[in-house]
């Protein structure tokens, strides 16, 4: 739930992210990360070092508590933009989480002249702190060393490049930082120290692509008189315009990489498309009937944003993605103002990009006729991703639409290949309910799924071809969790507007995996197995079963299922693809028939009927009530 676990590297960039809080704050220069022979990994910074005196309240040491409790650390503490105002986020795990995913984690401080030690093995206190030796006086800072536990990751190494990526970015972000990295299983050392900040790494990241207009570079931050945002927040950034080539687009917020983006990416790319647009508007540049959109503006940028947020939202724990609200308003203020400066002041440079931003937008509006779809020797390509039976026989073959690549991974695995296909489906599908049948293929996910079953988009009132349908059954398979649910209702969306003879027809299902397992031990001559439970209300019924069955209370284990990629190929074909076993849901109209789905549909997914919607989440609030 709070960290990824494909690698260790999320853990060890918690410490990292302390030792950079520090830099951050003032109080360090230097962060050195050692990748040791015996697989451990250390971070030492030169700052204040972690408190060793006694919490007041909890009759621990300071540094005890920062490694072993939730919402232990000083981050907390933000008042009068104190030392941390701008530190990664409060979700409050830390460095614990660390600790916890750790065979053995070793922490000394230098404070006072002395050198404080304490570790920790599973996450326990294995030696209390206590004072290993003596320092010199003015010598502070933390060293954190630890043993990252196999056993919870799918690679038990950290991606060097990965590592190195992040170490040079801390560096970029940190002006007058050092960053090491030392490897002493390789014996290579790389040290990393920008004084040009943003815009050297930009232009080092573009590997000398040839810019359209030199470098906007900018920041602001807000001052002790601003009334709409707290002392200090704001953002640094470079951004740039190439003509050819990958773009290179990177964000942070308190020094923390968001590589999902997130308000403070929304804010900036607003505030871009507002400065170019007010500057097109002024110098009547826009031809007649044109439309300028953001992606005619973002679409050849590249771009390094550093966001300091008071006190920033994150979606999920993991921190990938700003959520923050404000972000979005006070970045585009802030680049729009910098940015119209600019083009105003060197209005030859303005009308160059205006001219690039024109020309976009007029080749997005030709290209925005109809879209066919893709065809080789007048038969459909079928789509690359799609794994598929070595059966022709629609009345048994299925067709599993499957959320995420890894998912489908394990999906490939565990079916029976004789008659299942498997298609994996890449985040959540476009919302058709309001997109014109023509424009449909300009989704790369339906133009797939179309092409894939055989069959092509039409209406209820209109009689279409099924002879092509490759599949007799075609199932919805996604997460047992609220993520998925919208997922099979976006899915069921385009099934119900675009193919709705699918539907009359019976061959649109939903797959029901289970969000729980109950490891049961063996009791009696009975012995150990495991129970599938689809939901909580399941698994309430199952353990006041194991009750009654006199099984020995909290004997048994439960463990929730974070999606379907987490399951092995074995237990997904045992509980969701293999026919005997599974509970595969057929999708038809309900009681009220078509017009009852077209209602519940227009209030679901209509961009009308927002308060509508709201209402009806608020009375109800469960997809799974939802009577297609």
């Amino acid at each position: 739930m709070y960290t990824r676990t494909d690698n260790p590297l999320h853990i060890i960039q918690e410490v990292i992210d302390n030792a950079a809080d520090e830099a951050l704050a003032g109080y360090a220069k230097q962060i050195i990360v050692t990748l040791h022979k015996d697989q451990s990994i250390s971070v030492a910074d030169d700052g204040r070092g972690i408190p060793v005196g006694l919490h007041p309240e909890e009759n621990a040491p300071v540094v005890e508590l920062v490694f072993t409790r939730l919402h232990a650390g000083g981050k907390f503490d933000k008042k009068d933009g104190g030392a941390y105002a701008f530190s990664g986020g409060l979700h409050g795990v830390g460095v614990s989480v660390t600790n916890a995913l750790s065979t053995r984690l070793e922490v000394q401080v230098w404070r006072q002249g002395e050198i404080h030690q304490i570790s920790f093995a599973d996450g326990n206190l294995l030696e209390p702190l206590h004072i290993a030796g003596s320092a010199p006086k003015r010598k502070t800072g933390t060293l954190v060393r630890a043993w990252p536990d196999t056993q919870y990751f799918d690679v038990p190494t950290i991606p060097l490049a990965e590592l190195k990526h992040v170490l040079r970015s801390k560096a970029v972000l940190l002006s007058g930082t050092t960053v090491t990295l030392i490897n002493e299983r390789t014996g290579e050392k790389l040290e990393w120290c920008y004084e040009s900040g943003l815009s050297g790494y930009l232009q080092e990241s573009l590997h000398d692509q040839e810019l359209f207009i030199p470098l906007f570079v900018g920041a602001q931050f807000a001052t002790a008189d601003d009334e709409n945002y707290a002392l200090g927040e704001g953002a640094e950034w470079v951004v740039a315009w190439t003509l050819e080539g990958a773009v290179v687009r990177e964000s942070f917020v308190n020094l923390i990489a968001t590589p999902a983006g997130g308000t403070h990416e929304a804010g900036l790319r607003d505030g871009l498309y507002q400065a170019v647009k007010n500057f097109a508007d002024l110098h009547s540049l826009l031809p007649k009937g044109l439309r300028l959109l953001p992606e005619d503006v973002f679409a050849r940028v590249s771009f390094v944003l550093s966001a300091k947020i008071l006190d920033p939202q994150f979606q999920g724990q993991i921190k990938e993605r700003l959520n923050s609200r404000d972000a979005v308003r006070m970045i585009s203020t802030f680049v729009r103002n910098a940015l119209e400066l600019r083009l105003n002041t060197e209005v030859d440079e303005g009308k160059k990009l205006a001219d690039l931003v024109i020309r976009h937008a007029q080749a997005r509006v030709r290209s925005t006729q109809r879209v066919e779809k893709r065809k080789s020797s007048g038969v459909a390509v079928l789509p690359g991703k799609l794994t598929d039976c070595e059966s022709h026989d629609v009345s048994r073959t299925e067709l599993f639409l499957v959320e995420g690549d890894s998912a489908g991974g394990s999906a490939k695995m565990g079916r029976d290949k004789s008659f299942q296909a498997i298609l994996p489906l890449r985040g959540k599908v476009l919302n058709s309910w309001e997109v014109d049948q023509d424009r449909l293929f300009a989704n790369q996910e339906i133009h797939d799924i179309s092409v894939a079953i055989g069959v092509d988009p039409h209406q209820a009132t209109d009689s279409p071809d099924l002879s092509g349908l490759r599949y007799g059954k075609i199932c919805i398979l996604s997460d047992a969790d609220v993520d998925g649910s919208h997922i099979q209702v976006l899915l069921l969306t385009l099934f119900f507007r675009h193919f709705p003879a699918l539907i009359q027809a019976g061959h649109i299902f939903v797959a029901r995996p289970p969000l729980f397992r109950l490891d049961v031990p063996a009791v009696g001559k009975r012995p150990a197995r495991k129970v599938y439970c689809l939901d909580q209300a399941e698994l309430d019924s199952a353990i006041d079963k194991l009750r009654k069955e006199k099984v020995r209370e909290d004997s048994w284990a439960i463990s929730r299922f974070k999606g379907l990629g987490e399951m092995s190929a074995e237990q997904l074909w045992d509980t969701t693809m293999n026919p005997d076993t599974r509970r595969l849901m057929p999708v038809h109209h309900g009681l009220q028939g078509v017009a009852g789905s077209e209602q519940m549909f227009e209030m679901l997914m209509a961009r009308s009927e927002a308060s509508q919607r709201r209402s009806w989440l608020e009375s109800k609030g469960n997809l799974a009530d939802v009577d297609i």
